[in-house]
């Protein structure tokens, strides 16, 4: 079963590995749906949305956890059951789980404070986003427990080595639109950013751009599998996607240094959200469409509802084994 967010809300698609025709169904009105997720620590998955941060035992029933800002965009999780929230406004918020589902809507959340400490914290701000800034991601990696990493748009990269106390920038090289962000490895990141797709092997201390010598620099997602980095990009921002010379583009990155244009049969939709079935990689697009890339090459998977031109801005995915 695969798990798809909208600005519809959160939909469930089945039969999606077969030849035949998908069955789509809405299972949570919660307005934009930015990210979904699921960690080892915890059964179920979670979403982060416009109304709050959700989360789900079985894909189905979904029970809103009490963050204390109610535009969650980004969630987190450690091997030990710490779950973390980042929200528009930026702000950063941690809970100790127990590991008992039933458990998690008593969670006590506290912000983590440390991350208003950092020393560019008054610039992240945007004209055409109200002036504000907000936490795209937040990742911890298995091998490397103790550190959370920090995607923002406006505000760059940062990391922080004590569980979230305190934070250290690794913004230089990288530029500070962050729309999505991947931890591959405890020291290495990749950030899809509105002005290039960027790598660190060394937990942000350098960067190195991706992207060099193609047009599309406007990147909306990326997503690793299998020793690949793909990323979907576009000319420009979100207003432009539906103008005739948008020319949006799905890369695969081998190696750090092969990039290749992937053929898809939807060249003049953006694609905004990616995951892995079963080692083969399923896209979404601005308008909707569910992508798979089979033995055959890439098909029409699916479609999701979205409700207008800038809707599918977000359309994240997730693989959920039910």
């Amino acid at each position: 079963m695969l798990i798809a967010g909208s600005d519809a809300g959160i939909h469930q698609i089945a039969d999606i590995e077969g030849p035949g025709d998908t069955t789509v169904r809405n299972v949570l009105d919660a307005g934009s749906v930015v990210r979904v997720r699921k960690f080892e620590a915890f059964e179920g998955a979670f979403a982060a949305t416009e109304t709050g941060l959700y989360h789900s035992p079985d894909g189905t029933e979904w029970t809103k956890l009490a963050v204390p800002r109610e535009k969650v965009y980004a969630v987190g999780a450690s091997p030990d059951g710490r779950l973390y929230a980042g929200t528009r406004p930026a702000h950063v918020y941690v809970a100790q789980a127990s590991g008992e589902d039933d458990s998690l809507h008593e969670l006590e959340w506290q912000e983590l404070r440390g991350f208003q400490e950092l020393p560019s914290r008054d610039e992240w701000r945007l004209p055409r986003h109200e002036n504000l800034a907000q936490v795209r991601d937040l990742h911890v990696h298995p091998a490397a427990p103790d550190r959370v990493v920090a995607g923002v748009e406006v505000g760059g990269v940062h990391v922080s080595d004590d569980r979230g106390e305190t934070w250290t920038e690794r913004r230089e090289g990288v530029d500070d639109d962050v729309h999505e962000l991947r931890v591959v490895g405890p020291d290495e990141f990749v950030a899809a950013t509105g002005f290039g797709l960027f790598r660190t092997a060394d937990a942000g201390r350098s960067w190195t751009p991706l992207d060099q010598g193609h047009e599309q620099r406007y990147f909306r997602s990326v997503f690793p599998v299998d020793g690949e980095i793909y990323a979907g990009g576009a000319l420009a921002h979100t207003a432009t996607w539906e103008d005739d010379d948008a020319d949006p583009a799905l890369f695969v990155f081998r190696d750090g240094e092969t990039v290749e244009q992937v053929e898809h049969p939807r060249p003049d939709e953006t694609i905004t959200g990616m995951t892995a079935v079963d080692g083969a990689v399923v896209a979404a697009t601005h308008r909707g469409t569910v992508l798979m890339r089979r033995r055959d090459g890439w098909t029409v998977a699916g479609s999701l509802p979205v409700s207008g031109q800038l809707a599918g801005s977000y359309t994240p995915l997730l693989w959920f084994d039910d």
